[in-house]
């Protein structure tokens, strides 16, 4: 009797682990988010037959941790205090009517010269050639404003028929006035601007409403 006891026992307490387990598996996958594939300074981006959002910023201005809200995954794209991890664009599909590009980061990167230097056009074939591409989100430092590399980007994708929206980063770091005036400066450049914080989640239903538009009205 005493034996079956224990059976039972160390049976319920792997099922009730079995239990605990599952809820966090599926905060990990994040659903259905997954990785839909890349493209380096060579290669083709892949077909996933949706309208597209590309995230574009400086090294570590937070693209990551944007990408990680706005799908509800905490490790979909990488994030790491290293600028520069990126190094190719990354594609993601979920449960979303758009499908998201990962952009390497501009500026300061760890990564050998002749690298950075491959990036630009790879970025520049991409922006351009990509007729699913629909937006890009500029993602910055809400501290340091808009910098020259943003500024290239605005005016590249414009000018091949892009809609720019600018998140301003880790605004949770800025005094109230210091935060008005960092948004009014930045609206004064850029037509839709919203201000996100990746640790209290400002601005992430804003944000994903904006950018899942587009995937609403293609489907409309």
């Amino acid at each position: 009797m005493v034996r079956r006891h224990r059976d039972t026992k160390t049976r319920v307490a792997a099922q009730a682990g079995t239990e605990k387990r599952a809820p966090r598996e599926k905060r990990i996958t994040g659903g259905a988010w997954r990785f839909a594939g890349a493209i380096g300074v060579t290669g083709e981006p892949p077909e996933l037959a949706m309208p597209e959002v590309a995230f574009a910023g400086r090294s570590n201005v937070g693209k990551s941790s944007l990408i990680n809200c706005f799908t509800r995954h905490g490790g979909l794209a990488r994030t790491s205090k290293t600028p520069g991890r990126t190094q190719e664009v990354n594609f993601f599909v979920g449960p979303s009517p758009i499908s998201l590009a990962d952009l390497p980061g501009y500026g300061f990167a760890r990564a050998p010269a002749h690298v950075r230097a491959q990036w630009r056009p790879m970025v520049e074939r991409y922006i351009s050639g990509r007729e699913a591409l629909r937006a890009i989100v500029v993602v910055v430092d809400s501290r340091r404003g808009l910098t020259e590399g943003d500024r290239v980007m605005i005016t590249f994708a414009e000018d091949h028929g892009k809609d720019i929206l600018v998140v301003a980063s880790k605004v949770d770091k800025l005094k109230r006035e210091a935060r008005r005036k960092a948004l009014s400066a930045l609206r004064a450049d850029v037509a839709e601007v919203f201000p996100f914080s990746a640790l209290s989640k400002e601005g992430i239903v804003e944000i994903r409403k904006r950018l899942e538009s587009y995937g609403r009205a293609a489907v409309g």
